[in-house]
């Protein structure tokens, strides 16, 4: 079907091709914002944990600490156990923790579907081959009046 079975002339079918890439690449982007949007939400997360574990560690240092120098003098059940119970639930929150942070930072994946859809109209794109365009009759092309003044002088 050309241009003119459709009503359409040239500019206008360019103009419309021109406005459906244009929302195409648009809703690529969108797309990929999604996904990043999403991803970047578990990586938060995720990255909170951890700096969450990190600090409960780094507090049971001191803790388990006391609680060692405590349990080494006393050798007693005293005020040392309660240090070390402290301290060892401490630990335990982080590593809870730490479990969490690598759960969710193993769920972060590269866009894919934006990917993939790129791809595709990368494909679909460069595939597309422009029409030659019909010069009215009467009318020569501006490179046959080229070769023919260069062919008179």
């Amino acid at each position: 079907m050309s241009a003119a079975d459709d009503g359409r002339s040239i500019g206008q079918l360019v103009a419309a091709a021109t406005t459906e890439l244009s929302a195409l690449v648009h809703e690529e982007i969108a797309l990929a914002k999604a996904e990043l949007r999403q991803d970047v939400k578990r990586g938060v997360i995720g990255s909170g944990a951890a700096i969450a574990a990190g600090v409960l560690a780094l507090f049971s240092l001191p803790v388990l600490s006391f609680a060692a120098a405590y349990g080494i003098h006393n050798l007693g059940l005293g005020l040392a156990w309660s240090f070390t119970v402290v301290g060892a639930a401490y630990l335990l929150v982080a590593a809870v923790l730490l479990l969490l942070a690598k759960v969710k930072l193993s769920k972060v994946k590269p866009p894919r579907r934006s990917i993939a859809s790129a791809k595709q109209s990368a494909a679909v794109l460069s595939s597309v081959k422009p029409h030659p365009r019909a010069v009215p009759r009467g009318r020569t092309e501006p490179q046959a009046v080229e070769r023919m003044s260069r062919s008179s002088a």
